[in-house]
């Protein structure tokens, strides 16, 4: 495995910067809380906040980029900035982007998450299977050749999933068992580069022993999660969760000294939880 291979990247900045992963998500409500207009010039000033707040406190930010492409191609032009600087000042970027689609086209959205050349190029990016796992294969191909990552929807933090999610398949397991199983299959050959989404929120009811990849798990925080709950509900897969909290976080902004301090102190209550 190469030394800038994905897997090795995470566990570096994990080792450097905890676990925690934060998000980016510019809410309309948010915007206002901050006192910042509802237009793409308080989106850059949002990120820019945050950017400072994060960069050297955490190993991974998570920018949701609906926030930003509501904003149209000046809001895409406040991501590109966003991704750029985080990743040049040694921050990991996960773009959740949950890009779904077949053929040629799951393969454009691949090349602008994943391709070095393009103004969005992240260290990895949320995508769904539930076209077929085997929807993603290009996808998984491209992120293998440009040392990038994928974290895969299998059993989301949001009650409007569980029917389908927890539906049984004709070899008798959940349709979320089956992606981590499919995911788990992949990385015995790519060397981890698939991750998974697994919410924090709820007891998931997944084997996750032979799952050696990453697990970002959104949900601590605003969404009720605590990191009490992260211990017991992912027992078999701690070395590389990866607790999401994103408004959890920025509730404390728009300063960014109290930005910093939240995103400090929820890290350590991580680690110490996690240990």
């Amino acid at each position: 495995m190469s030394d800038h291979s994905w897997s090795n990247r995470l566990r570096s900045a994990v080792r450097a910067r905890g676990r925690l992963c934060v998000g980016i998500d510019p809410h309309p409500a948010l915007l206002e809380a901050w006192e910042l207009p509802a237009s793409a010039d308080g989106l850059e000033v949002f990120a820019e906040l945050c950017v400072e707040a994060f960069v050297g406190e955490v190993a991974i930010v998570k920018p949701q980029v609906a926030f930003f492409e509501a904003f149209g191609a000046a809001g895409y032009g406040v991501l590109e900035r966003t991704v750029s600087v985080l990743r040049d000042a040694g921050t990991l970027v996960i773009a959740d982007a949950k890009r779904g689609d077949i053929g040629t086209t799951m393969d454009a959205y691949a090349r602008a998450w994943l391709e070095p050349s393009s103004p969005l190029s992240s260290d990895a990016v949320t995508v769904s299977p539930y076209l077929g796992f085997d929807s993603l294969g290009e996808t998984v191909e491209r992120a293998v050749r440009h040392d990038r990552g994928l974290f895969v929807l299998a059993r989301t933090s949001n009650g409007e999933g569980t029917g389908l999610q927890q539906a049984t398949t004709p070899h008798g397991v959940s349709v979320a068992q089956s992606i981590v199983d499919s995911a788990a299959a992949c990385n015995r050959v790519d060397a981890d580069t698939v991750g998974l989404v697994v919410g924090a929120t709820r007891d998931h009811g997944l084997d996750l022993s032979g799952f050696t990849g990453p697990v970002l798990a959104p949900g601590l925080g605003a969404q009720g999660a605590t990191v009490t709950d992260l211990a017991e509900i992912f027992r078999d897969c701690r070395d590389l969760l990866l607790p999401n909290s994103s408004r959890g976080v920025l509730a404390a902004g728009p300063s960014v000294t109290a930005l910093r301090d939240a995103a400090r102190v929820l890290r350590d209550e991580v680690e110490a939880a996690l240990a």
